[in-house]
């Protein structure tokens, strides 16, 4: 949902920006677009420590195959901690940017764009504060928000292989561990499209913190354009991996436009068809919690009674 955000108001801004030369919605975009885009780094940081705490629960679970759901609220409250604590940590981005202008020497064509300054009409105190985040960005952002999702998954997956490698011999093959291992390989697939696409931001970070000086405007411009636009590569191709790897999520969501495409019907054949589609929902794991498997899901009854 917060990639869709991201892909939702922050591209067309950044577009029109650099089509027009001039900023959509002025200042308040130079404070929201980089603070939602922080915010999504920090979102999906989270959530990835989060899913990697997940799987090594489950390895290391006494009955890790018959591990119940968890319950919605427990499901909430992880989610309202990782949203409101990415956009706690996000907040300073709204007090460092503003909106500037230049005037071309060439035409004389005002362009506005946004500069990493803090206001002067802030608070003393606050002041100080805004300064020492501008100052210190660059570090927090490698390793907050590369290095902390990174290696915390390699050090849990290390983990669990190493605990999956002192089981008996004859509990590995069985469905219960072929289903860890592909949402294992989920997590991974996501974390490698993270590091990859923040990986440029990181770099050119360090890049122009020591060589500023000695680099244009038009060129600081212009890797400030090709890092927004990794973050818009990964917001688009996360939904659509996860979609892809995780079956059950990805079933469910093929229903879900099937159903809103076809009108969902009362006849017979769409009753039998949503039944059919539920059954094969309950027998399916999450890619989250793991489902008891004890015993076999109840039969539906087919049909209707007209």
């Amino acid at each position: 949902f917060w990639d869709f955000l991201i892909l939702f108001f922050c591209l067309p801004v950044v577009i029109f920006n650099e089509i027009t030369k001039k900023r959509l919605l002025g200042d308040v975009s130079c404070r929201i677009v980089p603070f939602m885009e922080v915010s999504s780094l920090g979102v999906t940081t989270f959530s990835l420590c989060a899913l990697g705490i997940d799987r090594f629960h489950a390895a290391t679970s006494p009955q890790a195959s018959t591990r119940p759901i968890e319950q919605c609220q427990s499901i909430i409250a992880k989610l309202a901690v990782i949203w409101v604590g990415s956009m706690t940590l996000s907040v300073p981005e709204i007090l460092l940017w503003q909106l500037a202008q230049d005037t071309s020497p060439v035409n004389g064509v005002v362009t506005e764009y946004c500069t990493m300054k803090p206001s002067s009409n802030l608070p003393e105190s606050v002041y100080s504060l805004v300064l020492t985040y501008q100052n210190a960005r660059m570090w927090w952002y490698f390793g907050c928000y590369f290095c902390l999702p990174i290696l915390f998954t390699i050090s849990c997956q290390l983990v669990t292989h190493r605990i999956r490698g002192t089981e008996k011999s004859e509990c590995r093959g069985t469905k219960h561990s072929q289903c860890e291992s592909h949402l294992n390989c989920t997590i991974i697939a996501l974390t490698i499209i993270y590091g990859l696409c923040t990986t440029p931001e990181n770099v050119c970070n360090i890049v122009v913190a020591y060589m500023s000086p000695d680099m244009s405007k038009q060129t600081l411009d212009l890797l400030n354009l090709i890092n927004q636009f990794f973050l818009f590569f990964k917001c688009s191709v996360t939904p659509v991996l996860l979609l892809c790897l995780c079956r059950p999520l990805g079933q469910a969501f093929m229903d879900c436009c099937c159903c809103c495409c076809e009108g969902c019907g009362p006849d017979t054949a769409s009753s039998e068809g949503s039944a059919d589609s539920k059954l094969k929902t309950e027998m399916s794991s999450s890619i989250f919690f793991d489902k008891p498997r004890e015993t076999p899901p109840p039969l539906l009854a087919l049909g209707t009674p007209c």
